[in-house]
């Protein structure tokens, strides 16, 4: 399964969209300002989606899933390291303890910050396709990637780094399409590109 240079760049500027949008929610919640980058993207398949995987580390991560059906099906982490993730919750929280155990207050607002970003990203991809989405309650877990992630399982990776203020927070989103998904997505994206003369 491929994806064309003129795909990739569509869907580039669509998620860049719904990151500015869950940059604007985050914002309002914190009375802080929040910057979400760029993020990169990259296609990976079977067989090589397990090497891939690998490279982003083989340590227990704290991680924000919610899995979306429709028109579009598939999964969606928000990832941190466990003491990324702690410094995250220190900066929401103004909470003074370092520890990056989770309890259930911690889970809670990590769970609504990957609710947050990962609607805020895939509202605006449905939306700007009209592609109906709908999703489901968002779930903390803490897991290797290998856990979290079929390897093979068409990937489709978007790494995102959070500014907070002072704080440099860097997590991974990984929007994980289910194959019948990312074809429908592909004739979207090119529906959109004929539409403004893109090929």
């Amino acid at each position: 399964m491929k994806i064309t240079n003129a795909q990739l760049d569509t869907l580039k500027e669509l998620i860049n969209i719904g990151i500015g949008r869950a940059a604007s929610l985050l914002h309002e919640i914190l009375d802080s300002h929040v910057r979400l980058q760029v993020p990169s993207l990259k296609i990976v398949q079977s067989p090589h989606s397990e090497n891939e995987i690998e490279k982003f580390g083989t340590g227990r991560l704290a991680s924000v899933k919610l899995d979306f059906s429709g028109s579009l099906s598939g999964s969606a982490l928000l990832t941190f390291p466990p003491d990324s993730a702690a410094k995250l919750v220190k900066v929401l929280t103004e909470e003074g303890s370092e520890s990056s155990d989770m309890d259930s207050v911690r889970i809670g607002v990590l769970s609504e910050v990957g609710n947050i970003v990962i609607n805020g990203i895939m509202g605006s991809i449905g939306n700007l396709l009209k592609i109906p989405i709908a999703y489901s309650i968002p779930f903390y877990l803490e897991s290797t990637l290998a856990n979290l992630i079929s390897p093979n399982a068409t990937l489709l990776i978007a790494k995102i780094r959070f500014d907070v203020q002072q704080f440099h927070i860097q997590g991974d989103i990984f929007l994980i399409f289910e194959v019948g998904s990312f074809n429908r997505l592909k004739s979207a994206l090119d529906t959109i590109n004929k539409a403004v003369g893109v090929e």
